[in-house]
């Protein structure tokens, strides 16, 4: 077997990136994000591409915050594992397969070399989530009007309500941030990453029951990428109720009133409460994503 080389790409030679094929389609989804050529490299084998990655961030970063697109060609998952080993961030990493990609051989192939050049190169699995993708051409949830929304302009009331609803949760990230910082870490995070999208901080909103009592938030958000469900959470005083459907249903409104041609949205596998209630809302499953921690 010939030597691998191994480099980074730039404007003369992006069209390199391109030239790997790939069962799972990633590209359907990345090709709609604009990648810096510096923040792309490949594997190479006489000549031939073995094995790429790109890395993401928002337009003002500096440095990428993960590696989001991944992958390698059959039997080459050392090239691969060498591709992640050898960049110059040590950030976590995501592969994002198809929806149902457990049931089809080629794709089930293809998603477990990546996952396997990623352990390689030392990345741990840290979480698997449900990808959404909701468009016209799907139901728009209907409000149920047993809730009273508005924007808050205070970030301490945001910080209260995440404290409390991080306090019983199923999100792994979350639970992350608990272990290490606590409560007050786990809330500080999620603001700080809504305050670092681009979509206006008055689009965040509490939601009130009829009595005036805080039940929950929803966060409509635009990231780098587009629309998304920012955050939904309920307080668990309130739970029980389906409280959920409510925001996600306003939050999905919000956005569509807003010009949104399609909302992005993911929630844990393990979040089965959550997951259904992005079904009844009509949001189908398009893809999975899996994250990596970096070695």
């Amino acid at each position: 077997m010939t030597d691998l080389v191994i480099r980074a790409l730039d404007e003369r030679d992006a069209h390199l990136f391109d030239t790997l094929p790939d069962p799972l389609r990633a590209g359907e989804t990345h090709r709609q994000v604009r990648y810096r050529p510096d923040w792309k490299r490949v594997a190479l084998r006489d000549g031939r591409v073995v094995a790429r990655a790109a890395w993401w961030g928002g337009p003002d970063d500096s440095e990428p915050l993960l590696a989001e697109w991944f992958d390698v060609a059959d039997g080459e998952e050392a090239a691969g594992a060498e591709l992640l080993r050898t960049a110059p961030w040590r950030v976590g990493l995501e592969i994002n397969p198809p929806a149902g990609w457990r049931d089809d051989p080629v794709q089930r192939a293809a998603a477990e070399a990546r996952y396997a050049a990623a352990r390689a190169a030392g990345f741990t699995l840290f979480v698997e989530r449900i990808v959404y993708r909701w468009t016209p051409q799907c139901t728009l949830p209907a409000r149920p009007g047993r809730l009273e929304f508005a924007p808050e302009p205070d970030d301490k009331v945001f910080l209260d309500a995440l404290r409390r609803i991080h306090s019983v949760t199923l999100d792994a990230h979350a639970r992350k941030a608990i272990a290490v910082g606590g409560l007050d870490q786990a809330a500080q995070e999620a603001v700080d990453f809504f305050n670092w999208c681009p979509s206006p901080r008055e689009w965040w909103q509490v939601a009130r029951t009829r009595e005036g009592e805080l039940a929950g938030i929803h966060i409509p958000a635009h990231n780098p990428q587009g629309p998304c469900i920012g955050f939904i959470g309920v307080l668990p005083e309130h739970r029980g109720h389906g409280y959920a459907h409510d925001l996600l249903a306003e939050c999905t409104h919000f956005l569509v009133e807003r010009g949104a041609e399609f909302i992005a949205a993911a929630t844990d596998q393990a979040n089965a409460p959550m997951a259904a209630h992005f079904a009844k809302a009509g949001y189908p499953a398009v893809r999975e994503r899996t994250h990596f921690d970096a070695p």
